[in-house]
């Protein structure tokens, strides 16, 4: 038996002949307010949801690291700063400026960056350069590069890296520019900085030469240089120290002789104590054997003349009067 929709009601056909069925009266309209109403809800749902979309997308946050412009229908408006903010729907948009602090290398791999030294050294240089976008420079940034760092990196500051750092390091000799690498750093960033500051949309935090490499040739010589430099120390400290030695040696000499003429001079005068205790001991024993030889000496050493002033009752010297 088939059952199928026909007019107004149903029909049934087991012979191939159809009845048609009643319908209950009303049920066309039920069905179609029906119809309607859902109808309705949909619309209402799909506007519902479109809206929901629309607001959800209204709100925006900036990052610490960023600043937003805002534009209605493309024309600036102001500049965001950090934060939560609204935007009027589809009329308004926002576009954020990365301000965060940003390294390009220069002179690595293809990116050959060749200077001359002031003695005219050649050298290939690496060179980090280290930026960020001012905070208050983020209309002009959108206005001239809608915002594109690497396009704003090419215009503004590579052209006058490669010719400020190959200025400053043309003041500097090889040798100067080895040994002094942090004031060549800093000499580089002052110039840099300096070229760009009739144009300030990026901020300079630093210059750093990475790396310096001269030329095979220049190496060696350096090296042999150095190793005539260190040959000449060790000469020098080799003669200082046979000075030393020479010095110690004729000190210990002096000392030596001056101990053995005090020496001399001690036995010397050992000899003469020795000598005149000999001599006192000897005269001493003569003496004693013949009490005589004082006055035998003291005529010995008188010269003959009598004293011209006489004390009253005073003796004659020499002069011994016996009565006879």
């Amino acid at each position: 038996m088939a059952l199928g929709a026909t007019g107004g009601g149903f029909s049934t056909d087991k012979w191939g002949v159809g009845r048609r069925l009643p319908v209950p009266e009303g049920a066309n309209a039920d069905q179609g307010r029906i119809l309607m109403k859902y109808r309705s809800y949909g619309v209402l749902g799909l506007f519902g949801l479109l809206f929901l979309l629309i607001i959800s997308g209204s709100w925006y946050t900036i990052d610490q690291t960023q600043r937003g412009v805002l534009l209605r229908n493309g024309a600036f408006i102001e500049v965001e700063q950090p934060g939560l903010h609204f935007k009027l729907p589809i009329i308004e948009s926002v576009y954020k400026i990365d301000i965060q602090t940003h390294t390009r290398t220069y002179g690595s791999g293809q990116d050959v960056m060749e200077a001359y030294s002031a003695d005219q050294k050649p050298a290939h240089l690496r060179v980090s350069v280290t930026f960020h976008v001012a905070p208050d420079k983020a209309q002009e940034m959108y206005n001239r590069f809608a915002g594109d760092m690497e396009a704003a990196v090419s215009r503004l500051i590579t052209p006058r890296m490669n010719q400020e750092v190959k200025v400053v390091f043309g003041q500097y000799t090889a040798q100067k520019a080895i040994g002094a690498r942090g004031q060549l750093n800093v000499d580089a960033a002052k110039a840099l900085v300096e070229a760009i500051s009739y144009d300030p949309i990026f901020i300079i935090e630093g210059v750093q030469i990475e790396d310096i490499a001269f030329s095979s040739e220049y190496i060696r010589s350096v090296e042999a240089r150095m190793q005539a430099e260190v040959e000449v120390q060790r000469q020098q400290q080799t003669l200082a120290q046979e000075k030393i030695k020479t010095e110690i040696a004729q000190a210990t000499g002096r000392a030596n002789s001056i101990r053995a003429e005090a020496q001399a001079q001690a036995d010397a005068i050992v000899l003469r104590g020795d000598a005149e205790a000999k001599a006192i001991k000897a005269r001493a024993d003569a003496l004693a054997s013949n009490a005589n030889l004082i006055a035998l000496t003291q005529a010995e050493n008188w010269n003959g003349q009598l004293p011209t002033t006489m004390v009253p009752n005073g003796a004659v010297p020499f002069l011994s009067v016996v009565g006879h």
